[in-house]
């Protein structure tokens, strides 16, 4: 068969204080820059990407792959409708040239636009207008999700991750393809059914490292059989201001009584736990002190996630709560990374290593109650941004982050950057001279990726709360166009 391949990748916090546009896709943040044509297959080549699973997998069957396009942008506010109508022109084009059998498309599932709410579900009406309707479309999903009606029934199938940190994404392009793989075997269209969570569930209680995901997740995958080829939970991005935001759970079945049946068992699960769908945030001061007085008597790093500027959910990385708390409880061995702060890195490249500079970190972060940090602080290493991510989540991928020094004031080792990037690997400490491994405690700005790759070398993990643009707790963000009656965290207020 003829399989025509691309994705369009970004993650959306309406809420947030920038736009993504089209040179933010064209420069790619922690992933590939965009890419197209046959410079998709290396551009994306042994990485933790849905694309690379499924072209992995699909490389030992005898149908040809022809790519059309691919782009992710780091998580941000709208896709500006430039970027959007650009891209999409990009994809469907190379779709239509391709003359495909079938279609597969690496997508985030939490797009919105600044002129469309539901950017996947528009990415497949328009694929649909290319292929028609008889040719299967498949998708992968990221868990944060936030599924449509339209993109269910849109697409013959869609595959969402399993794991909060994403270490399966190049695993459920593979079941994805497993799952087109059964239509070119003779299985028709399967029936689907869907359910809406009625709660929003905060971002650092989906990590399925811990409960109640865990146990669901676990059960997400054994329920699936002959009769149910797939089922899929996405807990949703919960700061994607429109109607469909939120958790959802579909499974596809043989026959609409065994899709129903997998669905509700799954849904009946994920309702049942409300409860459990929270997790301890501290304050930054609160956090520091609690790391300092672990560290004292701990052999490995305190890991502090400052999950409210995290560049993963739109934060824009430059926020500095943690880094004030740090300094005025004159903590030591400390690392926090990274800031995103171009003028901060030019003015290091410029003193040079060794020497001293005074400026305002976080100058540019307009997020409400928080402020720029001015100090004084030694340039102790420049890198040009360049390195390679080793660990689980973004093992394989190729940064190129600009102009980047490593600063210090007093005992905290500050890892700043000219491109915003959530700190989920151990080597964004490493190209910059910090070895994670030798901290008393590490600040990551990450609310949970950074897990994958620091639960190993960590004493303990805490997660703090200092100002930054994805709140902790979703019920304190200004909604204005969910659905009515979903309450805004679990049990919490209903909009």
């Amino acid at each position: 068969m003829r399989i025509a391949i691309g994705g369009f990748q970004h993650e959306t916090n309406t809420f947030a204080p920038s736009k993504a546009t089209f040179d933010d896709f064209v420069r790619g943040g922690g992933w590939p820059p965009l890419l197209t044509g046959e410079q998709v297959f290396e551009g994306v080549r042994g990485m933790n990407l849905p694309l690379a699973g499924f072209i992995a997998h699909m490389s030992g069957t005898p149908h040809q792959l022809l790519p059309s396009a691919w782009a992710s942008a780091t998580p941000s506010a709208h896709v500006t409708e430039d970027a959007y109508e650009r891209f999409a022109k990009l994809l469907l084009d190379g779709i239509r040239k391709a003359e495909p059998d079938a279609v597969y498309l690496d997508l985030h599932g939490a797009m919105v636009a600044e002129h469309i709410d539901d950017g996947e579900g528009e990415i497949l009406r328009r694929v649909r207008n290319v292929v028609g309707n008889k040719i299967p479309v498949v998708a992968s999903l990221d868990l944060h999700a936030n599924v449509t009606a339209q993109m269910l029934e849109l697409a013959d199938g869609l595959v969402a991750y399993r794991t909060y940190p994403h270490v399966d994404m190049a695993e459920t392009g593979a079941r994805t393809a497993k799952f087109l793989q059964l239509r070119f075997d003779g299985m028709a269209r399967p029936a689907y059914a869907s359910r809406q969570m009625p709660f929003l569930i905060p971002i650092n209680a989906q990590c399925t490292d811990l409960e109640p995901a865990r146990s669901i997740y676990r059960a997400v995958a054994l329920l699936e059989s002959a009769d149910v080829p797939s089922v899929s939970f996405c807990p949703g991005f919960p700061a994607a201001d429109f109607a469909d935001c939120g958790a959802t759970v579909w499974a596809y079945g043989l026959t609409a009584v065994a899709a129903r049946a997998a669905c509700d068992t799954i849904a009946d699960l994920v309702e049942r736990a409300e409860a459990k769908w929270e997790m301890e945030i501290f304050d930054a001061d609160a956090a520091v002190k609690r790391a300092m007085r672990i560290a004292q008597t701990a052999r490995k790093p305190v890991v502090i996630a400052d999950t409210q500027d995290n560049p993963g959910a739109g934060g824009d990385s430059n926020t500095t709560g943690m880094l004030r708390a740090l300094v005025a409880n004159n903590a030591q061995r400390a690392a926090f990374g990274m800031v995103f702060d171009r003028e901060a890195a030019l003015a290091a490249h410029r003193a040079g290593p060794g020497s001293t500079i005074t400026v305002e970190l976080g100058a540019g972060s307009r997020v409400p109650g928080d402020v720029p940090f001015l100090g004084t602080f030694k340039v102790e290493q420049i890198s040009d941004g360049r390195l390679t991510g080793t660990g689980p989540f973004y093992g394989g991928s190729k940064m190129t982050l600009g102009p980047c020094a490593r600063l210090s004031i007093g005992g905290v080792q500050i890892v700043v950057a000219s491109e915003k990037v959530q700190l989920a690997d151990q080597e964004m400490y490493r190209f910059v001279g910090i070895e994670p491994t030798a901290q008393a405690i590490l600040v990551n700005k990450s609310s949970v990726h950074f897990r994958a790759d620091f639960t190993p070398i960590a004493e303990e993990i805490l997660v703090a709360r200092s100002p930054g643009a994805m709140p902790a707790d979703p019920s304190t963000l200004s909604w204005q166009k969910l659905r009515r009656g979903v309450r805004l965290k679990p049990n919490g207020p209903v909009f």
